[in-house]
């Protein structure tokens, strides 16, 4: 199947080009060649975007068919047991009504801590509750690092996420991993190829992942108030020692009605890393209750625009650049001889980035998706 869109305008990932034509031949993107197409689309008025990937998502069963519906075509997530994993790649393997997925698989955590304490009420909005339900694998001393981390290769993670949370911005305490665990399981990562991403609410817990040598960050820190300059300066050893962050600000969004302050201390810190070139990618920590799988990624968009990131900025922290640290190099820009997961919609979010809601086509490894929700 040959598809040409004709006079769009072109968000490539990087740039904005006020209009192109754009060839999906089979599976990839192509250059035109004057060759007719199967079908042809007048793209006057809207924008073609690379599919959007969510940089930090849970994945449950409809999850990944909810969240292409949105022109998310990636999901990123941060936490999988092993049944549920299974099902969910076979399912992003063979279909492409579904986002496509990678994932940590199971976390490392110590035992009892984060996220222990909310798998049973995560269990009660499955269709298979036994995935939240049930155990899963910890660690309790820096000499289990080298087999958790054979254990999650094994099983098919992606990458490894790494728990270093302890209770303190939800007023909670649990048990949490220490700096020399977390440091043998970087170490032990690092070894196996595994990038390693570490869940940390805190400026201390922060500094602590620095410490151990984490890739990247599942979440900007909540408890650094606006004008604290103690931001800046985590947020230059983030830059020099080239670490990335997923955003996650609809996640605190969503929990403001716990603590209306945690929005605006995790935007703050969002503009803090956006003014010292952190690399920021857009994740929502999506999960069955809010922020939702796809439009949830909509929603974090627009509050990087708040947190001072431009429009451009911002769906490159949804596309290209999340593509670029997680190692996916077939995707996140409109290129010739990439994969053709690809998001049309009407208006230009490049300007107006509310405009990435007015969805009007997706595509999957170039299948356009019919009964596409516009959302609202």
């Amino acid at each position: 199947m040959r598809t040409l869109i004709r006079d769009v305008r072109v968000f490539d990932g990087v740039r904005a080009v006020a209009s192109a034509d754009v060839l999906i031949d089979g599976d990839s993107i192509a250059e035109p060649d004057g060759r007719s197409a199967d079908v042809e689309l007048d793209g006057a008025g809207k924008t073609l975007l690379p599919g959007l990937i969510d940089a930090h998502t849970h994945t449950f069963d409809g999850s990944l068919a909810r969240a292409l519906t949105y022109g998310v075509t990636t999901e990123l997530d941060m936490f999988c047991l092993p049944s549920n994993l299974r099902r969910q790649r076979k399912l992003a393997a063979e279909r492409d009504d579904v986002a496509d997925l990678r994932s940590a698989g199971v976390l490392a955590t110590a035992p009892g801590g984060h996220p222990t304490g909310v798998m049973a009420a995560t269990a009660t909005m499955l269709d298979n509750p036994q995935d939240a339900a049930g155990a899963f694998e910890t660690i309790t001393e820096p000499a289990q690092a080298e087999s958790f981390v054979a254990a999650r290769v094994a099983e098919g993670s992606d990458y490894l996420k790494v728990v270093i949370d302890d209770g303190a911005l939800a007023g909670t305490p649990v048990p949490a991993l220490g700096r020399n665990i977390a440091t043998a399981l970087v170490d032990a990562a690092r070894t196996a190829g595994l990038k390693t991403i570490a869940h940390a609410c805190t400026a201390r817990e922060t500094a602590l992942a620095l410490d151990a040598g984490v890739d990247g960050l599942a979440h900007v820190w909540a408890d650094t108030p606006s004008g604290d300059p103690a931001a800046d300066a985590l947020a230059a050893r983030l830059a020099d020692q080239g670490v990335f962050v997923v955003s996650t600000l609809a996640y605190f969004e969503s929990i403001g009605g716990e603590s209306p302050d945690r929005l605006a201390g995790a935007a703050h810190v969002a503009g803090v890393l956006r003014r010292a070139g952190v690399p920021l990618l857009a994740g929502t920590d999506a999960n069955p209750f809010a922020p939702r799988n796809g439009d949830g990624l909509h929603r974090e968009l627009e509050l990087l625009v708040h947190a001072g990131l431009s429009p451009l900025e911002a769906l490159a922290a949804g596309t290209s650049v999340t593509a670029r640290h997680f190692g996916l190099p077939d995707r996140g820009r409109v290129s010739p001889g990439l994969r053709a997961d690809l998001l049309l919609v009407d208006g230009d979010p490049t300007r107006d980035i509310t405009a990435v809601r007015a969805v009007a086509d997706v595509w999957r490894r170039g299948i356009r998706q019919r009964g596409i929700r516009r959302s609202s």
